[in-house]
Formats: structure tokens, C-alpha cells, sequence
């Protein structure tokens, strides 16, 4: 029997053949990463390889590092492995790694979401013998409308918000969610403003060559009147401080795939919850899967537990796999996902499990974190 192509191990996902790991979470020689969030972009690698939509904000997050980038369906080899980068459609840049060796082929397919969101390349299902897939949303609850749908309602709480000389903020991850907002934000209501740390990242997107509708940065000296008919994007880590109570009156609207939860936007204390992910909801998880035509599928961070058993019911040969990788739309925010400094550091004081295992518990514990 052929030696698997990847293991999991302490370090990450393993590929032993071609000595190189898929989003590391501690320092290694080689890293290939799915995208630039940083539960899967950490610092301390050697060298990098990613999508060349992500060089300029891991540049910004992670500084002066060795970064090789590549486009989707090129091809790398590292030592006789055959590496390529597809479409995840989870946010701009990201990438499902697809890796080849004597004709056995693994996708890792980092975080994705299956809905066109017409900001990022669109998901794309790669053929494989083996797929490890996140979870994240992996329950029937997690149903997601059409984003037309969504927006048409975000829109609508905007304008009434205007017209009652209401100041708006809508809270949203800081890639990926905030620029997928931005472009679909009816701007004949009024201008657009941004927190500085989502300011820099699309300052970082645009340097990479990515069009982004008008934003204006807010500083001190921003004035209360002068942002009373607009909209403010904000990062998770400005709510309920000084920063955000400076724009009072205001409406303050909470996006999160969450918000499907009862309770959520209570807890977040959010006027409005607005359903809204950068992953794939219940079906859009099977679908991928399906359309993978895999033999093993492997789940890291989310329902892993009771996805799995789904999946093992309906004919896949489903495993678990406890992994670092968390969730950019939890309450558990990342510290450095909102800090206005890149990360230089490797994150410390966590521990983790890299056992593979088809009946062990979720390690992701979603259901408290909400």
C-alpha cells in the first residue's frame, strides 16, 4: 500500500515527499498557504508560497518575509511533487492547494465558500483521491440566503438610517468580509468610511492590483457630522469601544455566519445581525465534496464531529483531523487579525491536538463560543 501524501502532524499538515507543510502553525522551512488570514498565515516560516492576490497583505501582515507567489492551475514542483493553487472563492487570493505524486492526489482546501460572491475567484471543485475540507458551518442550521437577498436588506437598513440622520456601522471581518461589503453597498445613499486596520488592508489589495469601490479612511479627526449619513465598515475588535461611541447616534449591524444562531446578535450587542460568511453553508459543504469525487474526506476545525457522522451515513469515508485553524467570524477573535501592526510573532500559550480519528469530539467547541 502507498504511503499517504500527507500527514498531520505537530507542526501542521505534512508533506513528507516533497518536504513542505499547508498553513504551518509553527515555524517550518517551507510553507504553501491557502490565504492570508492568520490562522493559516503565520509567522516565522522560511520560505512562502501563495496566490499572488495575497503577496501584498501577508507583506503587510508579516513583513520582510520570502514569499514566492504563483497563479491558479500553475504549476510548482518540490522535490518530485507537484503543487498547484485553485480557486476557494473564501476570500481575494485564497486557494485550495492541490498537490500530485505518482498519480496519488490530495486537495487542502483551507477555508472556501461555494457562492460567486463577485469579489474573489470563484470556488472551483478539484478532482482528488483525497480531500481535507474545513467544516466550519458543517450543521443543517447553517442555511445562507442568496447575497443579492442579503444586501438588498443591508441596503435598506442604510438608507432608513440616512434619512433619520443615523449614523450606520456594519461590522465585519477585516479581509475578505469588509471588501465583499464594500462592493455591494448601494453608494448612491452616501460614502463609504473605514476603521484604519481595514483601511490598510485595502490599501494593501489595491497595491496588489484589486479595484475597490471609494473609501475614506477616518482619523481624529474625522467629525461626527461628517459621517452621519454614511456608512462605517468596522473590524469585530472596535465594538463597544471609544472609537465606535464617538459616532453615537448610531445603528450598528453585526455580519457573521453566526448570526443564524439564536442569541448571537445579542450577545454582540448589534441592533441588526446580518447572516453573512465567507464560508460554505450545510449544502455547500456537501456539494464540494461531492463534486471532489474523493475517496477519504478529512474535516478540520468546526462541527468536525457530527459532520462527519453525516457524511460516514450518506456513503463518504469521513475522518476528523484537530487542527490550530480557527474561525475568522468567531467571538474568540484572533488578536492580530484586528491589530493595526502586522504579526510578527508566532502566537503562544495554545495547545492543540494533530491526531486523526473518525470518532473523536469536535476540538473547535463552536456551540460555547457562540
Amino acid at each position: 500500500m502507498a504511503k499517504p501524501l500527507i500527514e498531520f502532524t505537530d507542526n501542521g499538515i505534512y508533506c513528507p515527499q516533497g518536504k513542505f507543510y499547508i498553513d504551518p502553525w509553527k515555524p517550518v522551512d517551507d510553507a504553501v498557504i491557502t490565504h492570508a488570514h492568520s490562522d493559516h498565515a503565520r509567522w516565522g516560516n522560511k520560505r512562502y508560497l501563495a496566490h499572488h492576490l495575497s503577496r501584498e497583505v501577508l507583506l503587510y501582515r508579516l513583513g520582510d518575509i520570502s514569499l514566492q507567489t504563483i497563479e491558479y492551475g500553475e504549476k510548482v514542483m518540490k522535490n518530485g511533487v507537484e503543487i498547484s493553487l485553485h480557486p476557494a472563492g473564501h476570500v481575494i487570493g485564497s486557494a485550495q492547494v492541490r498537490i500530485e505524486y505518482k498519480g496519488q492526489v490530495w486537495v487542502i482546501s483551507g477555508d472556501y465558500k461555494t457562492e460567486d460572491d463577485g469579489v474573489c475567484a470563484p470556488f472551483e471543485p478539484v478532482k482528488c483521491h483525497h480531500f481535507i475540507s474545513e467544516c466550519t458551518f458543517g450543521m443543517p442550521v447553517f442555511q445562507w440566503k442568496p447575497q443579492q437577498q442579503l444586501f438588498d436588506e443591508v441596503n435598506k437598513w442604510w438608507r432608513g438610517n440616512a434619512e433619520n440622520n443615523i449614523a450606520t456601522v456594519i461590522v465585519g471581518y477585516l479581509l475578505g468580509k469588509a471588501q465583499r461589503i464594500l462592493q455591494n453597498l448601494d453608494l448612491s445613499i452616501g460614502k463609504v468610511y473605514t476603521h484604519g486596520v481595514i483601511e490598510n488592508t485595502n490599501e494593501a489589495l489595491r497595491r496588489n492590483g484589486i479595484i475597490l469601490n471609494e473609501t475614506h479612511r477616518i482619523t481624529p479627526e474625522t467629525s461626527k457630522d461628517e459621517v452621519r449619513k454614511c456608512i462605517i465598515l468596522a473590524p469585530p475588535s472596535s465594538v463597544g469601544t471609544p472609537w465606535m461611541r464617538r459616532f453615537q447616534p448610531y445603528s450598528f449591524g453585526y455580519c457573521s455566519g453566526w448570526m443564524a444562531l439564536r442569541g448571537a446578535k445579542r450577545r454582540r450587542a448589534a441592533d441588526r445581525g446580518f447572516i453573512l460568511s465567507d464560508h460554505a453553508d450545510w449544502s455547500g459543504l456537501i456539494s464540494a465534496i461531492d463534486a471532489t469525487g474523493c475517496e477519504k474526506v478529512y474535516l478540520t476545525h468546526g462541527y468536525t464531529a457530527p459532520f462527519a457522522r453525516y457524511l460516514s451515513e450518506i456513503g463518504f469515508d469521513a475522518h476528523e483531523v484537530h487542527t490550530l485553524f480557527g474561525d475568522d467570524e468567531s467571538p474568540n477573535q484572533t488578536p492580530s487579525e484586528d491589530e493595526e501592526a502586522p504579526s510578527k510573532s508566532p502566537p503562544e500559550g495554545e495547545t492543540f491536538s494533530a491526531e486523526l480519528s473518525s470518532s473523536s469530539p469536535s476540538g473547535g467547541g463552536w456551540e460555547e463560543a457562540i
